[in-house]
């Protein structure tokens, strides 16, 4: 059997209805895993059963997140939040990195993996760099440069390249026991990874919409760091 990876869905609360873009679960079939959907929920039991089933995780991307979590106000800028979604994914990855299991944030994943380690972030970026591309979402739109000791170097084989980008907030002070290892040219950062568990990295950009060997091989290494954790368990 296959990997199986736990995608987080978005939740409307005026329509009440779970949505998931079809990408994500593209990129991790063809990266070798199986993908499930996994609904916000509040319930600290239902969590623990998602890390009992799942192999791995995709925190996917969104909407902003409330402020409150890293201690600040509203500020101008800020777009809507979602509590339902906020409580869920946070509570669910301090659980997934607790147990140390494979995750990848992405954009706004990227962001909560941050907050859950006590980190801030920046509600709305002020930069002469466009960080919210008026192109297709499978368009390289800027370019970023990664730390060539991290692990995010090793995965790629690489220290520079092109990206999309979709967001308007971005990590400002790192969470404890993770570091920053891809910049934007303006300094924004671009990706961050845990400091202590094997396979817990956030990238700011979407590569489940990029058709390029460096998305894929983010997705494989994410399965194949999932089937080391169906292997040894929680």
């Amino acid at each position: 059997m296959q990997p199986i990876i736990g995608i987080t869905a978005n939740y409307s609360s005026s329509e009440k209805t779970y949505c998931l873009r079809e990408a994500y679960a593209l990129a991790v079939q063809k990266a070798g895993g199986t993908a499930i959907i996994l609904p916000p929920i509040e319930n600290e039991e239902i969590i623990k059963d998602y890390l009992t089933v799942c192999n791995g995780f995709i925190l996917s991307g969104g909407g902003d997140i409330d402020p409150v979590y890293w201690g600040q106000l509203p500020q101008y800028g800020l777009l809507e939040i979602n509590p339902l979604r906020d409580c869920f994914e946070l509570l669910l990855t301090r659980e997934i990195l607790e147990h140390k299991l494979a995750v990848l944030g992405i954009c706004r994943g990227c962001q909560l993996l941050n907050v859950s380690m006590g980190g801030s972030l920046v509600q709305d970026i002020n930069s002469n760099l466009n960080h919210e591309q008026k192109a297709p979402r499978d368009y390289a739109f800027h370019d970023i440069f990664i730390d060539r000791k991290s692990y995010l170097a090793n995965i790629l084989h690489n220290e520079s390249i092109r990206v999309n980008s979709f967001h308007h907030q971005a990590i400002d002070e790192v969470g404890f026991k993770m570091r920053a290892v891809a910049y934007a040219p303006d300094g924004t950062v671009e990706a961050i990874e845990s400091q202590e568990t094997s396979f817990a990295l956030g990238v700011q950009w979407h590569p489940e919409w990029l058709s390029d060997e460096h998305s894929d091989q983010l997705f494989r290494a994410l399965v194949e760091a999932a089937v080391t954790a169906k292997r040894t368990g929680i």
